[in-house]
Order: C-alpha cells, then structure tokens, then sequence
C-alpha cells in the first residue's frame, strides 16, 4: 500500500524534477591537432565545457603518432587553464583522423574514465567521429550547440538557422554534444596570468578491439590550397564570391582583394559547384559556419543555406546587382552595384596592407 503511494506521487512529478542532475562533471573534449598545435575549434569546445560547470573536470583527448602527437601535447597541457588532463593516444592507427578507429577509442576511454560528457567541435573532424561513437555508446548526439544553459539543457539552431530548439538531455550518461566553435570564443587571458600545466597520460591501448568497421575505410590523400592567408574558420575578415563571379578566371579578383586586406577567401555553393574554387572554401549549412569580424559578399544571392553558415558575422557587406537579392536582408551595408566594376575600384582605393 506505501509502495503505490510513493509510486502514484513519483507519477504525479514533473519531468523536470525527475532529472537526476549530475553529481559531478567531468568532459572529455576531442581535439584535433595540426603542426604539433591544438587547433583553435578545439579550443572552443574546451570553452564549451567550461560554459556547463565551473567545477567541471576537463579532460583533452589526443591521438596520432609521432613527434607531432607529443609536441600537441605538451601545447595542450598548457593552452588552456580549464584543461586539467591530456590523454594521449599513441599508434599508427591514428596517424591519420579516420571515424572507425577513433569511434573505439573514444568507446575504450569512455568505459574507463566513465565522463558526464564529451564534446567535440562541429567541423569534418566531429562530424565524422561523433556518430559513430555514439553508436557505439548507445546514446544519443546533440549537434550544432550554440549555447549552453546547464549540464543537460543547449540551444541549437533548427531550420537552417531561422529559428533556435531548446534541447534538454534525458538520455543515459554520457550527454555528447558537438559545438559550433564560432559560439564559444576562446577568452583572451591577462599577460600576468598563470597557470599549472595539465598532466599527460597516455592512454592504455592494449584492450582496444576492433570489429569488422575498421580498416574498410582508408586515407587517401589531403588535398588543401597552399596560400599564406588566414584559416576560413578563425579569420576576422572573410570575402566570399558566389555565382555571380561567372568563372574560376573571374574569381581571382576575390583572391586579390582579399591579399590586399589580409582576409580568408570563401565561396558559396553555388560557386564550388560550378568548378569555381575546392570545397573547403564552403560556406554554409553544409560548409563551414563562420563568424568574423567583417563578411564581404560579392555576387552571392544570400540563399537560406549560404546565411545559416554566416549570420552570425559582425558586420556583413553585400554587393549584388539584383536589388532584391535576399542577401541584402542580412547585410548591414549593401551595394547594388556590378561586382566587375565594384572589386576594380576597391583594389585601386584600398591601401596596401601593412
């Protein structure tokens, strides 16, 4: 009789308070690493961390092989003062970032370090890997987090970005998310402060398994543009062409002008799928979201995918001789104007950066 009391007013709670909150947290962030360097939108997944707790317990995953995995470590340990662990996975399985190996591994550390969370960028990295872990894990992925209101509650955009989900976790443990690193700014530090060094451990790969997944995936090749210009995802000035540029022949006028002022060079859809430029330069729903400081559009319609990787941008300059461009809604300065005549006169007037 006391047990269908107690059971009738469990009933009778809200869904709210019949979610258990965590005890304590502790993420484990995956991090991409290039050059001996931990690469800026894994940082900001570390940002994202800190944003659940304050007492949240972080943890940096590594994996490679090689002088570069130990240099990318030692530059963890001390990157960041949120960081209190570095593991670090060392073999040849990892030489190059593939879903299948890097799944158990996060399957492997998971079962050991037992974490609340784990989070990782939302770049080709995260993308990749995320899914299949959390098959493995048998959870459920949230993805393209922008904001973190609580240890199981994230906003997400929805609709290509024209409206925000609310998303409370009510899954089992871990909560795995994958961040927009445009949302999660890495906090500058003062010059004077300090802070102790994470330890590295290594972690103890002789229980990892294997099933029939790996190995029928392989590295190919990279293939990447060699230009000293600023990483599309991390540049505080981005100049984008789209259809409107006509040709590969025309598009090197976007190149100049972005040398001129020292910017990273983009494109829309459109523009990659017509020959115009690689896929990196995406941007976009299904490219690269980007958020910098100034957005120079040149001959880009402003369609809903294109905007949903660049809305967020601070200040966003159209130019687009269709005045009913959708791209002029979004824009905080717009030109209807002929882009040939347009990029000509500002390579003329602009100065030489310095």
């Amino acid at each position: 009789m006391a047990s269908g009391r107690i059971l009738f007013a469990f009933r009778n709670l809200s869904i709210t308070a019949r979610i258990t909150p965590y005890r304590s947290l502790s993420t484990l962030v995956l991090a991409e690493h290039e050059g001996g360097s931990i690469k800026t939108s894994s940082l900001s997944a570390v940002e994202a961390a800190k944003s659940l707790d304050g007492d949240n317990s972080v943890s940096l995953l590594l994996a490679g092989s090689g002088q570069s995995l130990k240099e990318a470590a030692a530059h963890a340990a001390s990157s960041h003062p949120s960081i209190s662990q570095v593991l670090i996975a060392d073999s040849d399985k990892f030489t190059y970032p593939l879903a299948e190996p890097w799944a158990r591994l996060v399957h492997l550390v998971q079962q050991r370090g037992g974490y609340s969370h784990i989070i990782a960028a939302s770049g080709s990295f995260g993308k990749n890997v995320l899914p299949r872990a959390a098959a493995l894990l048998d959870i459920s992925p949230i993805t393209d987090v922008t904001k973190i209101s609580g240890s199981n509650l994230f906003i997400r955009p929805i609709y290509a970005g024209n409206a925000l989900s609310t998303v409370r976790y009510t899954g089992s443990s871990p909560c795995m998310l994958s961040i927009r690193a445009t949302s999660f700014p890495i906090a500058s530090l003062p010059a004077d402060s300090k802070s102790d060094a994470a330890s590295i451990d290594q972690v103890d790969l002789s229980t990892l398994d294997e099933d029939d997944s790996v190995g029928k995936s392989r590295y190919i090749k990279l293939s990447s543009q060699n230009v000293e210009r600023p990483d599309l995802g991390n540049a505080h000035i981005v100049v984008t062409g789209g259809r409107g540029v006509k040709s590969a022949e025309n598009f090197k006028m976007i190149d100049k002008l972005a040398e001129k002022i020292g910017a990273a060079v983009g494109a829309t859809r459109a523009a990659v799928d017509a020959g115009f430029v690689p896929n990196d330069l995406q941007v976009g729903q299904t490219g690269k979201i980007v958020a910098p400081e100034l957005y120079m559009a040149f001959g880009v319609s402003g369609a809903i995918q294109h905007i949903a990787g660049m809305r967020d941008s601070k200040v966003i300059v159209a130019v687009n001789k269709d005045a009913d461009a959708p791209i002029f809604q979004v824009a905080d300065y717009g030109l209807v104007g002929d882009l040939f005549e347009v990029i000509p006169e500002l390579l003329e007037k602009i100065p030489e950066k310095k």
